[in-house]
């Protein structure tokens, strides 16, 4: 007669917990927050703190969720960072040049997002050629054509804007001051993105593609559409983020947006996704995005020389991919004994 242990019978065990991808996240998170806590003090554990890196953490994350699919289904998109100043661009030359309304600058800006996107997919569909390098050749070309498209529509590489009470209100306030209203965005995204995955059929359709894309294909998954779809979401979503600092700062600068290619990876490497695809889940991505802006903030208020701050996020990055094939290794060992 076989005997199951209390937390097994209640429907919950250790062997539960240490399957989920985002466990290794959680911990990180936790350890990365007690650290700066202890050193920032009340400050950071305060509104001010809290502001600070969940403002940090919903630009990027905006980007993390696309950009975190595409990882799983096997796919790079490093373009996102040219995207950015593509959408902010577009938007405050339509908007603030031209005067046209700013619902036109906001579509026009999501529409470059959603081009380059499409663009994307496309080459990585139709040709041999791997993502990574697709994205890089599409990075350079869109950052050469926004720089050279300002300097000869604007005649400066920077173009101020300023919008409208409603359009500021919407995408660039901040909340009391302090919490921008790009948060609540992101936590919108959030749950688009967790009923898509974890809900609706296309996430099984995407851990197929990441985990044998030949297979899924043979399986009756349209794999290049998915493809092209998951390349647009990323570009909306940098597009999305481009449009927001606008409507935030009031100006749009053809040199912004490149610190967001690493990042974005970084939150979703530490939020539990294979860089060899397949597996991952958003509420990883979130914590991971989290955990990188808790670092990215919590140098400032623990007034440490921010190239500590390099080497402790190089560091997290480091010990997030090995807790990431540890977790992954206990899991699978813990289905085996279970059968």
């Amino acid at each position: 007669m076989s005997t199951q242990s209390s937390s097994d019978a209640g429907g919950f065990s250790i062997g539960d917990l240490i399957r989920r991808p985002e466990t290794g996240s959680l911990i990180g998170f936790i350890v990365v927050y007690v650290f700066f806590a202890s050193l920032g003090g009340a400050v950071f554990m305060g509104a001010p703190g809290w502001s600070s890196w969940l403002n940090i953490a919903a630009e990027v994350g905006i980007i993390a969720l696309p950009v975190g699919l595409l990882m799983i289904s096997g796919e790079f998109d490093l373009s996102v960072g040219s995207i950015i100043p593509a959408s902010s661009m577009t938007a405050a030359i339509l908007s603030g040049h031209y005067e046209l309304p700013a619902l036109v600058g906001i579509i026009g800006g999501l529409s470059v997002g959603l081009l380059v996107g499409f663009i994307n997919g496309l080459i990585v569909t139709r040709t041999t050629i791997p993502s990574l390098i697709a994205t890089i050749g599409s990075m350079f070309a869109v950052m050469g054509l926004t720089l050279g498209l300002a300097v000869l529509i604007k005649g400066s590489t920077s173009v101020s804007y300023v919008p409208d009470p409603v359009t500021k209100g919407l995408l660039g306030t901040f909340i009391n001051g302090m919490f921008n209203v790009s948060i609540f965005w992101w936590i919108g995204f959030v749950a688009i993105y967790y009923f898509l995955v974890h809900v609706a059929p296309i996430g099984n359709w995407v851990f197929a593609m990441g985990g044998d894309r030949e297979s899924a294909r043979n399986a009756g998954i349209p794999t290049d559409k998915l493809t092209i779809g998951l390349f647009m979401a990323s570009g909306f979503g940098a597009a999305f983020v481009g449009i927001a600092q606008v409507m935030t700062y009031q100006a749009a600068q053809v040199a912004g947006g490149q610190s967001f290619i690493f990042n974005s990876i970084m939150c979703v490497v530490i939020g539990g996704v294979l860089l060899t695809g397949g597996a991952g889940s958003i509420i990883g991505i979130v914590l991971g995005t989290m955990t990188f802006a808790v670092v990215n903030q919590g140098i400032f208020f623990a007034a440490l020389d921010p190239n500590i701050g390099s080497i402790i996020i190089g560091a997290l990055l480091l010990a997030a991919v090995l807790s990431n094939d540890t977790f992954r290794a206990l899991a699978m060992n813990y289905a085996t004994k279970k059968k």
